[in-house]
């Protein structure tokens, strides 16, 4: 056997190490820095304590991002954690024909953000399809503000989120499903269990930990979203900006060379408090699960 010396590991492992220090460690280390500064791009900056946080307390337009993020998180759970359930539960069978519904299921996941945003700001546009059709069916005598109204351009957003997310959860369901036994299912069914009870009583109890990953993921998702209501507000934030989330208020106040980078950074300290907490809330209530 050949001898090996003391720092050879470490030279296989320094590379990742430098990477993770260079552009994650420092990063989250510099914005706590910054946060507690009046750093601007150009010029520096100083120490100015809590005044960037006592200034978040007041900030009206945090309130609203904030709001803005909880609704979209509460309104994405379920709908992303249910329906790509089920979906992948109907595209899992064998059937003729399948994979074309798995591949447009799946579609929307593979494109891009930007683009498909680009093309629900048309197809929801005063003058854009869904206006036309509907004025044309005569439901509505006039087009409906999707993208100029605070609740509605919301609402368009979400409902752009969770259609490009469906395919993407039902993936991971496909796989989760396929460690579920499917002598539990024929047990099941030969006690005379109808599909519904099967599908409550063994399919989610055997998918729960996937369940729960799916939901952590759409809570950080959701509360750090930016695209889709950056291109549909066309990078305004909806009317007087009541439609702005935490991340496009961070790059609200960050961009151009007068930029406030302190304040941008206490505004990403908040962001990631208020992504931690559903982790945490969701870990803790499948950990009592576990050991119920």
């Amino acid at each position: 056997m050949r001898y090996q010396r003391w720092f050879t590991p470490w030279v296989l492992v320094i590379p990742a190490l430098a990477w993770l220090l260079v552009f994650n460690l420092w990063p989250s280390v510099n914005t706590v820095i910054l946060s507690f500064t009046n750093a601007r791009p150009i010029g520096g900056g100083s120490f100015v304590g809590l005044k960037n946080f006592e200034t978040l307390l007041h900030d009206e337009q945090l309130r609203y991002a904030l709001l803005n993020s909880v609704i979209y998180m509460v309104v994405c759970l379920p709908f992303l954690t249910i329906f790509p359930l089920l979906l992948a539960v109907l595209v899992e069978k064998k059937l003729p024909g399948i994979t074309f519904f798995r591949t447009a299921f799946y579609t929307p996941v593979v494109a891009s953000a930007v683009v498909v945003a680009l093309i629900w700001q048309w197809i929801l546009d005063d003058r854009g399809l869904v206006n036309g059709l509907a004025e044309k069916l005569g439901v509505i005598s006039g087009p409906l503000p999707f993208l100029s109204d605070q609740w509605l351009l919301l609402l368009s957003a979400i409902s752009l989120t969770i259609w490009k997310g469906l395919g993407y959860y039902m993936i991971i369901y496909l796989a989760a499903l396929g460690n579920v036994g499917r002598e539990l299912h024929e047990a099941a069914a030969v006690d005379g269990a109808s599909p519904l009870r099967r599908f409550i009583h063994v399919t989610i109890p055997g998918v729960r930990g996937t369940m729960v990953l799916i939901s952590i993921l759409i809570s950080v998702s959701a509360l750090r979203v930016f695209s889709e209501l950056f291109i549909l507000s066309g990078g305004k934030g909806g009317p007087g900006g009541r439609d702005n989330s935490v991340v496009m208020l961070i790059q609200q106040y960050s961009q151009g060379f007068e930029g406030n980078l302190g304040y941008a950074s206490a505004l990403s300290i908040v962001l990631f408090f208020v992504t931690v907490v559903p982790m945490l809330v969701l870990a803790r209530l499948n950990r009592k699960a576990a050991d119920a």
